[in-house]
């Protein structure tokens, strides 16, 4: 089962060892979407914009082309001939199509604003696409255009690891689902003005869920009791809160996130995994390192692989130190292509090739079935790596204890597999 070469540098590197690790030497950041006018507003919507419980909104509010009774559950106080409206709830001021001059041509702005920054997102050329086949729940993610024509699920913590000027930009092709007590994390700098989420469907933040970024929903943002956005909810139909937080980015080097949210530095888990990884920041060992640098978390050995791999593909000389800089470690031994000509490829959902044709038919001949209406099974193994490999995978890696186990065959799975030969 040692056939599993390295297919790309973006693949290797980004997944050297089952670590997602910030390379910004390797592609630089996308360029911000331009949010224009609408990026004065913590929550701007067209059809309505509704609260019930004690929500606080830091922010500006805007509603258009609906009139201001659309906006519900503020109480709402409006001075004669005012062109904005107040509420206890929100600390900034309410803007509705009915109120004096400028509002209603600003907030037409502002939408017009909106719409294009959703096409600004939605049209952006993906660095990734389908990646976890839209569950990303667990996973370490750097800078980057992340594209999936489905839905994304979020059921366990996310970390969007990069600097203060790191851009993250998610075309979501349906639903966004953040599962009850979940978080969007950010590590190493990374700000909450500088993350896009492009949602066709309906944005959905669980209970007390923590979400970082601006949402740019086509349809509605749902936030459910408690939940937290570091960011703005700027929806083309309405937006709906139950006693939930919402707190505009600023220009400051950071976002403080509310009082009523914790984002950890570190992720609970220590283990490396095949899909979650310790961000760059962390001093955290992974679970086969036997003498983890303390300023990345990997080994000595870990370190010098992925250096050959950035050699492999001829990579400046430069860059490899700078690489080798941000990492924190001191390695042994040359840094040559030639030391890398067994390195093995990661392969998720969407891979193509004999090296998915090898995984299935290792699963099939173990037990774990590739059940795909025939063309997984036995004698009828595919080159395409689709839900029923995964699904086949996940069943492997539960058995052999590889958490956690989503599918993702990076390099923990992948030495349980060779250990077996």
């Amino acid at each position: 089962m040692k056939i599993f070469k390295s297919v790309s540098v973006v693949a290797s590197v980004s997944f050297a060892l089952g670590l997602i690790i910030p390379m910004t030497a390797l592609a630089a950041s996308p360029s911000a979407v331009s949010l224009g006018t609408a990026g004065d507003y913590a929550i701007l919507a067209k059809t309505g914009v509704s609260t019930t419980g004690a929500t606080s909104v830091v922010g500006n509010i805007g509603l258009s082309p609906a009139a201001a009774s659309y906006i519900t559950g503020f109480d709402l106080i409006l001075p004669a001939a005012g062109a904005y409206s107040t509420s206890a709830l929100v600390t900034g001021k309410v803007y509705a199509p009915g109120y004096a001059d400028p509002t209603p041509a600003n907030l037409t702005t502002a939408v017009l604003d909106m719409q294009n920054a959703y096409t600004d997102a939605a049209g952006r050329a993906a660095d990734t696409t389908e990646l976890g086949a839209g569950n990303i729940g667990g996973l370490t993610l750097v800078s980057g255009v992340y594209k999936w024509g489905t839905g994304v699920t979020i059921p366990t913590d996310v970390t969007l690891s990069g600097s203060a000027n790191d851009i993250w930009i998610f075309e979501i092709g349906q639903n966004l689902d953040i599962s009850s007590a979940t978080k969007v994390v950010l590590a190493g700098g990374a700000q909450a003005k500088n993350i896009f989420w492009q949602v066709a469907g309906q944005a959905t933040l669980g209970t007390t869920a923590v979400m970082n970024g601006n949402i740019l929903g086509q349809t509605a943002i749902v936030m459910n009791t408690g939940a937290v956005l570091n960011g703005r909810a700027l929806a083309q139909t309405a937006v709906t809160l139950d006693a939930s937080t919402v707190t505009a980015p600023t220009s400051s080097a950071s976002t403080p996130a509310p009082a009523t949210s914790a984002t950890p530095a570190t992720p609970s888990s220590s283990t490396s995994s095949d899909t979650s990884a310790t961000p760059a920041t962390s001093a955290t060992p992974s679970a086969n390192a036997t003498s983890a640098n303390s300023a990345s978390g990997l080994t000595a050995p870990q370190i010098q692989a992925i250096l050959e791999v950035l050699a492999s593909f001829n990579a400046d000389a430069s860059v490899i130190a700078n690489v080798r800089a941000s990492l924190g470690g001191t390695t042994t031994g040359s840094v040559t292509s030639a030391a890398v000509h067994a390195f093995q490829a990661n392969l998720t959902v969407g891979s193509l090739g004999s090296e998915v044709k090898a995984l299935q038919e290792y699963l099939n001949a173990h037990g774990y079935t590739v059940a795909n209406s025939g063309a997984g099974s036995p004698g009828n193994e595919t080159t395409t790596f689709g839900a029923a490999t995964r699904a086949a995978l996940v069943k492997y890696q539960q058995a052999k204890g590889i958490t956690p186990a989503v599918g993702y065959f990076g390099t923990l799975t992948r030495a349980s597999v060779n250990a077996s030969e």
